[in-house]
């Protein structure tokens, strides 16, 4: 059995620990209201672009022809953007989504794509997909306070390489980050564009179940509505990454605060385990030392 020392010192040593915990728990409840803030700071926007996108590229009165509305029955190569944290305790927040990503990959590999690039944005996922034989473009520094320019270097990517014909489809695996205590795993198509792409275009928007819809007023497109919509689409495929950059940003703290109150939770139950413990040796010792001068008392009368 241990002796009283030993378990005073791990009583100690798990209460450091609880401090620590319980000050980033708060820490990461700080910084989540300013997260979901910022998300919800953006939703405006996100939601114009998207109802515009809807209408000119789904109206069929427009007809309106763009390579980034082609949507191939096959594919030879494809794109996996995955979203996760630079920095770890935050339970099983990063090992979600580079599982997630793993499945696009499969996926990807089964239905015919010989070849599947990753961009990965956080420092535990890049070093995750490192040992993949796939070409990986890594931005790491910022999960937790995402910039546009960060942003605009993905979607410049996407764009490019889907015009080209080096991707015939685009996931994006990311948290969306619903409220201060849950968060959602999404894996959504970027690109090609469709009708149901659209209408699922997600984010934190205000009401979880609308859909974007198409807007009922007239539009006049000048010089042509193939010509708007080339020029929307850039701006639509960088307002959806950055998007899903803050959210999963908010998301992050989400589950780095969850993670700590659990483990705030368990370092209360480990101390009071050991203290009970620790009560039971203390009073198992105090009973032999009582014993042991009862009998030395009873031994010296017999003498």
């Amino acid at each position: 059995m241990a002796n009283l020392r030993e378990i005073k010192k791990r009583i100690g040593s798990v209460s450091t620990t609880q401090q620590i915990t319980r000050t980033m728990e708060m820490v990461a409840t700080a910084k989540i209201a300013r997260a979901l803030q910022r998300a919800k700071n953006s939703e405006p926007y996100s939601a114009a672009i998207t109802d515009v996108m809807l209408t000119v590229a789904t109206d069929p009165a427009l007809n309106v022809n763009s390579p980034l509305l082609v949507d191939p029955e096959t594919y030879e190569r494809a794109l996996v953007i995955a979203i996760s944290s630079d920095r770890g305790l935050a339970g099983g927040f990063n090992m979600q989504v580079e599982r997630a990503a793993e499945q696009r990959i499969k996926h990807f590999h089964r239905h015919g794509a010989k070849e599947v690039e990753l961009i990965t944005c956080g420092r535990k996922v890049t070093e995750y997909f490192r040992k993949y034989p796939c070409k990986v473009m890594g931005i790491v520094g910022e999960s937790d306070d995402p910039t546009l320019e960060n942003a605009r270097v993905v979607a410049n990517y996407v764009i490019d390489g889907f015009s080209q014909g080096r991707f015939g489809r685009v996931d994006i695996v990311y948290f969306h980050a619903k409220n201060r205590v849950e968060q959602v795993l999404r894996s959504e198509r970027i690109l090609p564009l469709d009708d149901e792409v659209l209408r699922t275009a997600r984010g934190p928007r205000a009401n979880e179940d609308e859909a974007p819809t198409r807007l009922a007023s007239p539009f006049e497109f000048v010089p042509s509505a193939e010509h708007v919509l080339n020029k929307l689409i850039p701006s639509y495929v960088l307002t959806v990454v950055h998007q899903a950059m803050i959210d999963s940003a908010a998301a992050e703290q989400g589950a780095r605060r969850k993670s700590m109150h659990s483990a705030t939770e368990n370092a209360s139950a480990i101390i009071a385990d050991l203290t009970r413990t620790y009560n039971r040796v203390r009073q198992a010792s105090i009973t032999t030392e009582i014993n042991e001068i009862v009998g030395g008392a009873a031994a010296l009368e017999e003498h």
